[in-house]
């Protein structure tokens, strides 16, 4: 199996020892997306759902570079720096898939990195 690391202009570049996405064999792992603008750097958190746009953006961004989209996306991980936040937050999210959603988990945590509040990770398959 090989290892193949995936970079895009498109999506925020990494603030620490890691890559946007790492493909092994069909399997892609998104590394988590905060509301970074892939160009200004800026922070894009105004409200929650610029923020949640934002890393769904940056996700895509990463999908596009990999040449699939959201519905090859079989798990996902979002951390919210609180519960209340979910409502909004699952509305965001569910709008950029269609059909069959993918396997999911969503915690609360204390903190997120440059205390945004909302943190998503991916993994998709190649083929489906």
């Amino acid at each position: 199996m090989t290892k193949q690391i995936i970079k895009t202009e498109n999506a925020p570049a990494p603030i620490g020892p890691y890559n946007q996405a790492v493909k092994a064999g069909d399997t892609i792992y998104l590394s988590g997306q905060i509301a970074l603008h892939p160009t200004t750097g800026e922070l894009m958190t105004h409200n929650i759902e610029v923020e949640t746009h934002q890393v769904m953006q940056n996700i895509k961004a990463i999908l596009d570079a990999c040449k699939i989209s959201f519905e090859h996306v079989v798990k996902t991980t979002i951390f919210l720096s609180d519960m209340d936040l979910f409502a909004k937050v699952n509305e965001i999210y569910g709008s950029y898939f269609t059909g069959d959603y993918p396997a999911r988990e969503t915690v609360a945590v204390k903190t997120l990195p440059r205390n945004v509040h909302v943190e998503i990770s991916m993994i998709a398959i190649q083929h489906l």
